[in-house]
């Protein structure tokens, strides 16, 4: 079976970034449902696979990090509405045998991802 992983890297920082809230949602039509919430480790990873067993399957998914509480709660002065308050990925599943990695690469005003391995 495969399963989907996911760390988060603070590029403003240089660190991994720990402690973010992130949501997982399964994507039908227009219906948005919410699959798991988790929050990063010191390592800006999960401690398990955020989608794994009889739940991996084919589909669209959204990963949503709270990227503006994380650096709040830093201390860094972000503008009211934060330009990145809340970063939503969306994609897809395909192949429910293999391993997706969708990492995040942030600061508080620029963001980027990639399928890893």
């Amino acid at each position: 079976m495969g399963y989907l992983t996911t760390h988060v890297l603070d590029a403003a920082h240089g660190r991994p970034g720990n402690e973010i809230r992130i949501d997982l949602y399964r994507i039908t039509g227009q219906e948005r449902e919410l699959i798991l919430t988790t929050v990063t480790n010191d390592d800006g990873r999960c401690d398990s696979p955020v989608l794994e067993g009889d739940a991996f399957v084919a589909g669209v998914y959204e990963l949503l990090f709270h990227a503006g509480d994380y650096y709040r709660a830093l201390g860094v002065e972000l503008p009211e509405p934060a330009f990145l308050d809340q970063v939503v990925l969306r994609f897809g599943i395909s192949a429910e045998d293999d391993h997706y990695h969708v990492p995040l690469l942030i600061s508080p005003y620029s963001y980027s991802t990639y399928r890893g391995s």
